[in-house]
C-alpha cells in the first residue's frame, strides 16, 4: 500500500513538474503565439461539445472496458426488468378497498354469503382473495374467520414481495463489480509502469481514467435500482396497511351480519 501511495505521489510531483515547466515557457512566448495556442486549446473543447450524449455514453462505455461495463449493465437491466415487472403487478393488486366493503357488505344484506362470495370471486386483487377465504370458513365462526384472513393475507404479503431480494442483489453487487474495475484498471496502470520502467503521467491517468469510470458506471446502476426498490416498497406498504384495515372492517361487518 505505501509503494502505491509512494508511486501516485511520484506521478503527481512529475505532472506538476511538466506543468511549471509549460507555464514557463508560455510566459517567454509572444502575444502571437499564445494567440495561437489558445485557439488549438479551445476548438477541440468546441468539438467535444457538439458530440451527442448517447455517442459520449458509448465512448466512456468502450473506454471502461466491454468486461466490467457490461457485467454492471447486465445487472441494471436485470434489476430493471423485475422492478417493471413488480410494478406491473403491484398495479394490478391495488383495489380500492372502500368499495369492495361497500359491495360486499350490500350483498350480504341483499344474497348473504354467498352473494358476498360471488363479489370476491369477480373482484380481481388480494384483498377480495383474503376475503373469500374468510368468507369460506363462516360456518366455523368468527375465530375461524380471523385466522384464515391473518393466514392468508401473510401468504398474500409474500407474493407482494416476491423479486424484491433479487433486486438488492442487484443493487450490491453493481457498485462491487465497479470496485473490482477499479482496482484491476489500478494493477493494469501499474503494470505498465514496471514494463515500461519509469513513472509516466499519461500511464497512470490514463489506468485511473479506465478504474474510476468502472466505479461511476457500478454507482449509476445502484442509484437507479434502488430509486425503483423504495419506490416498490412503499408500493408494498401501502397494500399491506389497506388489506389490514380492510380485513378488520369485514370481521366487524362479519360480527353484526351474524348478531342480526
Amino acid at each position: 500500500m505505501k509503494k502505491i501511495f509512494m508511486l501516485l505521489a511520484v506521478a503527481g510531483l512529475m505532472t506538476f513538474s511538466a506543468y511549471a515547466q509549460n507555464e514557463e515557457v508560455a510566459a517567454t512566448d509572444s502575444v502571437e503565439v499564445v494567440a495561437t495556442e489558445t485557439v488549438e486549446v479551445e476548438a477541440p473543447v468546441e468539438e467535444a461539445a457538439g458530440v451527442p450524449i448517447h455517442q459520449a455514453i458509448k465512448t466512456k462505455f468502450i473506454e471502461g472496458g466491454a468486461g466490467f461495463m457490461a457485467t454492471v449493465l447486465l445487472c441494471m437491466i436485470l434489476g430493471l426488468a423485475i422492478a417493471i415487472e413488480r410494478i406491473i403487478y403491484l398495479n394490478y393488486a391495488t383495489t380500492n378497498t372502500e368499495k369492495l366493503l361497500a359491495k360486499i357488505e350490500a350483498a350480504l344484506n341483499e344474497g348473504g354469503v354467498e352473494a358476498a362470495k360471488e363479489v370476491c370471486r369477480t373482484t380481481s386483487g388480494p384483498v377480495a382473495s383474503i376475503f373469500y377465504q374468510g368468507f369460506l370458513r363462516m360456518d366455523q365462526g368468527i375465530e375461524s374467520v380471523e385466522k384464515a384472513v391473518v393466514s392468508y393475507g401473510s401468504v398474500q404479503m409474500g407474493r407482494l414481495e416476491s423479486g424484491l431480494s433479487w433486486i438488492t442483489l442487484f443493487i450490491a453487487i453493481a457498485p462491487m463489480l465497479g470496485f473490482m474495475g477499479t482496482v484491476i484498471g489500478m494493477i493494469q496502470a501499474f503494470d505498465d509502469i514496471q514494463v515500461a520502467g519509469d513513472i509516466s503521467p499519461n500511464l497512470v491517468a490514463g489506468g485511473m481514467k479506465v478504474a474510476l469510470i468502472t466505479t461511476v458506471g457500478g454507482l449509476i446502476a445502484a442509484i437507479i435500482l434502488q430509486i425503483f426498490y423504495n419506490y416498490l416498497i412503499s408500493k408494498v406498504d401501502s397494500i399491506v396497511i389497506a388489506m389490514e384495515d380492510a380485513s378488520i372492517s369485514l370481521v366487524d361487518m362479519l360480527v353484526k351480519y351474524q348478531n342480526k
